[in-house]
C-alpha cells in the first residue's frame, strides 16, 4: 500500500499572492512525502502562510484509495477540535453585544449541571472546568456510531463529579466546548452553525467550509485507520451529535490559513477581544496552563506560538501560528491516531522560520511506569492474536475486533521478540492516566504507543501509533 500512495504522490498547488522559493517548495515536498511513506498516512493537504499572505497550498497522496482518487488542496479536509477556535469566536461576539460575559457562571444557562455556580463560561473555553472528557480516545468506541442529541450528552458528562475544582487544574475536554456551543446557541437564538457561518464564517470570507457530520455527504476524502501500522482500512465517521462546537467543521487548508491571518491581523473582533483570546489562564496556584480560549499558547526560544491540533474519525490536523512572524503552518491528513500531521508542520517550520529547540518531555508518572511491564506481555501477546480481555474496557475490548487482532500480529509478529518497554510521556484527562511508551523488539525495531487507563487500572485505549 504504501509504494502504490509514494507512486502517486501528485496534487495541484495553488497559491495566493506570493510563492515560495523553488528550493524551499521542494524541501516541504519533500518532508511531507517522506512523513507519509514513513507513516503510510494516504495523504496531506498543506498549507504555508508568510508575511501575513498564503504562499503556498499543496495536496499529497491519495483522498480515497479504493477507487483512486488523488488528493487536491482544494478539498475539505476535517479540521476537528480547531473547530474550538470559532466557537470561542461566536461568545466572544456575543460578549461584545453585552448578551453574554465569560465570566458568566453556567448556572446562567444550565443550572442543573454539577457544580454550575462555581463553573464560568471562562472556565469552559480555558479547560479548567474540572469536567471530564466525554472524547479522549483516539478510536471511535462503539457508543459513538450512533447519533445523540448535544444536550443529553451534556446531561451524560456534566452531570458527573468534577476531575478538580475549578480554576485550580487544567485537562483538555470536549464536554466544555460542546457545552459553551450549546449556551452560544441560547444566547444567540439561532442554530449554532448558522450563527458561526453568519458571524463568523461569512465576514472573514471563509470559502468550503461545512459541517462535518450533519454535511457529511460533502466530504470528498475518505477517512482511514490503521492498526498497528498494517495497511490503512475505512474508517466511517462518529454519529451525528458527539461533536458540536468542539469539532464538526470541515474546510480546506488555504480556508483555514485565512483564519489564522484572521487572527494575526485581528481582523474580526475587537482589540480587548482578541488579547482574551490570545491570553493563556492563570490558575489559582499561580501556574500558567499555556492555554487562551481554544488554542495552546507558548513562548518557545522567544517566538510566540498559537497551536491546536484535531481528530475525529478518521481524520488529524495540525495548525500552527506564528503571530509575531506573520506566519502558519496548516497540516490536514485522513487517517486517525497518525502523528504525521504534526511531524510534517514541524518539519515545515525550520525551512520557513529559524529552528527552535524541542521541549523536554515530562517524565512518565508511578502509574504508567508501573504499567511497563503489564504492556510487556500484552504486547507479546498481541503478536499471535492474544489478548486477556479481563485487562481491557468493553471500548477497548470493542476496538481489539478481529480486524484489529490480524493486523496486530501481522505488523508485530515479524518484529521478533519483545525486549523493552519504556515509558516515554503521561498527562491526565477525561479522569485517565495517558502513558506515551517505546516498545523494542528483538529484530531491532521500535514501536510508539499510546494507552489510557482508568483509575481502577482497566486499559480503555492501546495503540500502536507508529515507529519509535
Amino acid at each position: 500500500m504504501r509504494l502504490f500512495i509514494a507512486a502517486l504522490l501528485l496534487a495541484a498547488t495553488t497559491a495566493a499572492h506570493a510563492q515560495l522559493s523553488p528550493d524551499t517548495e521542494a524541501k516541504v515536498a519533500a518532508a511531507a512525502e517522506k512523513i507519509l511513506y514513513d507513516t503510510g498516512v494516504p495523504s496531506a493537504s498543506v498549507g504555508i502562510a508568510l508575511d501575513g499572505k498564503i504562499v503556498y497550498t499543496h495536496a499529497f497522496g491519495m483522498a480515497t484509495l479504493q477507487p483512486p482518487v488523488k488528493a487536491e488542496a482544494t478539498i475539505s479536509y476535517p479540521i476537528g477540535s480547531i473547530s474550538k477556535q470559532f466557537t470561542a469566536t461566536a461568545a466572544l461576539i456575543l460578549q461584545q453585544e453585552g448578551k453574554l460575559s465569560l465570566d458568566d457562571k453556567v448556572s446562567q444557562y444550565f443550572p442543573e449541571l454539577t457544580r454550575s455556580n462555581d463553573v464560568t463560561l471562562r472556565n469552559l473555553m480555558t479547560m479548567t472546568s474540572g469536567y471530564e472528557d466525554f472524547a479522549p480516545q483516539d478510536y471511535i468506541i462503539p457508543a459513538w456510531r450512533k447519533p445523540i442529541d448535544p444536550l443529553n450528552n451534556i446531561h451524560e458528562w456534566a452531570e458527573k463529579p468534577l476531575d478538580f475544582e475549578p480554576s485550580t487544574d487544567w485537562q483538555y475536554s470536549n464536554t466544555n466546548y460542546v457545552l459553551l456551543g450549546l449556551i452560544v446557541q441560547k444566547v444567540s437564538g439561532e442554530p449554532l452553525y448558522q450563527f458561526i457561518r453568519e458571524r463568523v464564517l461569512t465576514p472573514l470570507n471563509l470559502q468550503g467550509v461545512f459541517n462535518t457530520y450533519s454535511e457529511r455527504q460533502k466530504l470528498q476524502v475518505t477517512g482511514y485507520v490503521s492498526y498497528a501500522m498494517a495497511p490503512v482500512r475505512v474508517l466511517p465517521l462518529e454519529g451525528t451529535g458527539w461533536y458540536f462546537g468542539d469539532g464538526d467543521l470541515a474546510m480546506p487548508a488555504s480556508t483555514l490559513l485565512t483564519w489564522d491571518l484572521g487572527i494575526i491581523n485581528h481582523s474580526l473582533l475587537t482589540p480587548e477581544s482578541y488579547k482574551q483570546f490570545e491570553t493563556s489562564f492563570i490558575l489559582k496556584s499561580g501556574r500558567d496552563s499555556h492555554y487562551g480560549l481554544g488554542i495552546f499558547i507558548r513562548r518557545t526560544n522567544g517566538r510566540l506560538v498559537f497551536e491546536h491540533g484535531g481528530e475525529v474519525g478518521g481524520y488529524v490536523s495540525e495548525n500552527v501560528v506564528y503571530p509575531d512572524d506573520r506566519a502558519a503552518v496548516v497540516v490536514l491528513t485522513n487517517e486517525v491516531a497518525s502523528d504525521a500531521a504534526s511531524e510534517i508542520a514541524a518539519a515545515i517550520a525550520p525551512l520557513i522560520l529559524p529552528a527552535n529547540p524541542t521541549p523536554a518531555a515530562s517524565g512518565p508518572s508511578d502509574v504508567v511506569a508501573a504499567f511497563a511491564p503489564k504492556l510487556k506481555g500484552i504486547m507479546t501477546g498481541l503478536q499471535t492474536k492474544q489478548i486477556d480481555r479481563t485487562l481491557f474496557t468493553a471500548d477497548c475490548n470493542d476496538y481489539f475486533g478481529s480486524d484489529a487482532l490480524s493486523d496486530f500480529a501481522s505488523t508485530l509478529g515479524p518484529l521478533g521478540t519483545v525486549t523493552n518497554v519504556t515509558p516515554q510521556r503521561n498527562a491526565l484527562r477525561g479522569g485517565m492516566t495517558f502513558g506515551l511508551y517505546k516498545v523494542t523488539f528483538s529484530g531491532g525495531e521500535s514501536v510508539a504507543v499510546t494507552v489510557y487507563l482508568e483509575p481502577d487500572g482497566k486499559i480503555e485505549q492501546l495503540l500502536v501509533v507508529g515507529k519509535a
